[in-house]
């Protein structure tokens, strides 16, 4: 049968397939039915210092081809997670998770990203540099000069596996400004990408949620040509050591292929994760397995990056 596993920083999984950060994944519960399921890890939801409420409801909306949400950072902080995974990781060691973090400041990204390597946790780290960080300042990584700075301070004291996630790049020269940043840090991954922020969706003659006027983060279907994008480009200009994980429309098991096709080692899922439940994992990696044997893939090795170009 073909195999769907595979590796980030040298951890094996048995499946490609987990949740994005920020669905089914605020409380041990939700995480626990992940880890149940046909996924082969989980990470947990983006965690800031202090537990945060996040923006009024409604906040989330499910639309035809994807999402729209603002929801502005809900989570228990790190502390909750950590324990959570500290103790999972006794009971567990032979399965690796990933916790994922971000700073309301620098200061508070270097004070999460220093309680996690002063402790005894042994999995991934992602530090996330998709969200706002300064009043009147893009997303972080969006500045690359910013950009630069925090990446350079947090490897002068971490030293766990840590990986980024990145919004979206849409020019040619941002991937290339970026991949030269990215390519002289021992980063073990980027995760491509976080929604497509502020899109407006419209029903009757309404926004559908409430922060911001109705402007979210778009997610699903509406986004995979985006995400590919961003998946090939980097696994074009990193060097082969920063992996990436393909997030972004994927719905059935042939966007997982083409996120892989892209280049790609580990595939997460969200909008369709909170459409459908864990079950989503199960379908979608039958549906992957599918297509490798009728192409005649044994693993993901066989296909990750070799997209094909027309001459």
């Amino acid at each position: 049968m073909s195999s769907t596993k595979t590796q980030i920083a040298g951890f094996p999984f048995e499946n490609c397939l987990m949740n994005a950060a920020g669905v089914a994944c605020m409380t041990i519960e939700e995480l626990e039915e992940v880890r149940l399921s046909q996924a082969g890890t989980f990470v947990t939801k983006t965690a800031t210092l202090e537990a945060r409420v996040g923006n009024p409801e409604p906040r989330y909306q499910d639309v035809p081809l994807g999402s729209i949400n603002s929801m502005g950072l809900p989570n228990q902080g790190l502390d909750y997670y950590l324990d959570y995974l500290l103790e999972l990781q006794e009971k567990e060691p032979n399965q690796t998770f990933f916790l994922s973090l971000v700073g309301l400041s620098q200061e508070e990204t270097h004070r999460l990203l220093k309680q996690v390597e002063e402790s005894e946790f042994k999995g991934l780290t992602e530090l996330n540099l998709s969200c706002p960080n300064v009043p009147g300042k893009p997303q972080i990584a969006y500045d690359f000069e910013t950009t630069e700075a925090i990446l350079r301070e947090v490897f002068s004291y971490f030293t766990k596996p840590l990986g980024i996630k990145l919004p979206p790049y849409f020019d040619m020269v941002h991937f290339d400004q970026a991949a030269a940043i990215f390519n002289q840090f021992p980063l073990a991954f980027v995760n491509c990408v976080n929604s497509i922020g502020n899109g407006l969706y419209i029903e009757d003659e309404s926004v559908v949620i409430r922060p911001k006027n109705g402007f979210g983060g778009i997610g699903g279907e509406y986004i995979k040509p985006t995400a590919l994008a961003n998946v090939h480009a980097f696994y074009q200009r990193l060097k082969p050591e920063i992996q990436i994980i393909g997030t972004g429309g994927v719905l059935t098991g042939r966007d997982a292929f083409e996120h892989i096709l892209c280049g790609a080692s580990m595939v997460q899922v969200g909008t369709t994760l909170h459409k459908e439940g864990v079950a989503a994992f199960e379908r979608i990696t039958a549906e992957l397995r599918s297509i490798m044997a009728e192409k005649g893939y044994e693993s993901l090795d066989d296909f990750r990056g070799k997209l094909q170009y027309i001459e």
